[in-house]
């Protein structure tokens, strides 16, 4: 005779989290300077080498300066479900981590400098293994903080019935 499981309900995305924007500040004023700087300098030079020069030195410094951060910025992102939480991150190697919140977790949040200030904080969960998830710098972090313990306890309410089911 089999013995049923009842089916969990399914998975659906929560929300869906980057760091801060605070950390496109100083990318976007670099690249605020390099255009002003780039208005004034370029066509002064007495020679056209010497202004082709200088364009592609503006233009490198765009890249190292303010895509490559952005492109950073962009490819990192928290995803928490009803089941779990996933962190992606990487430009050239990405790496996936993450947490099932049907095992017993901690949360916990650590703010420090700026962070205060833009209520943002790191948010780590602790799931029992060696490497904890760490979410850098998420919007309210507070808010974040509580939400996985209220899915954390949904999700343990859940395990209850299956295992009760048995």
């Amino acid at each position: 005779m089999a013995v049923l499981r009842p089916e969990l309900p399914p998975e659906r995305v929560v929300a869906r989290y980057r760091r801060h924007g605070r950390a496109l500040f100083w990318p976007s004023l670099a690249l605020l300077a390099l255009a002003g700087a780039c208005g004034y300098f370029l066509g002064r030079f007495p020679e056209e080498w010497q202004n082709l020069g200088a364009l592609g030195a503006a233009i490198l410094l765009a890249l190292l300066l303010w895509l490559l951060p952005t492109l950073r910025w962009l490819t990192g992102r928290t995803i928490v479900t009803t089941r779990r939480v996933i962190s992606v991150h990487g430009l050239l190697a990405r790496e996936r981590q993450e947490v099932s919140l049907l095992r017993g977790h901690d949360v916990t949040v650590r703010r420090h400098g700026l962070q205060v200030l833009f209520r943002s904080g790191d948010v780590t969960i602790h799931s029992g293994s060696e490497h904890p998830l760490v979410a850098l710098d998420l919007p309210d972090a507070a808010l974040v903080a509580r939400a996985l313990t209220e899915l954390g306890d949904d999700a343990h309410g859940q395990g209850r019935t299956v295992e009760a089911g048995l």
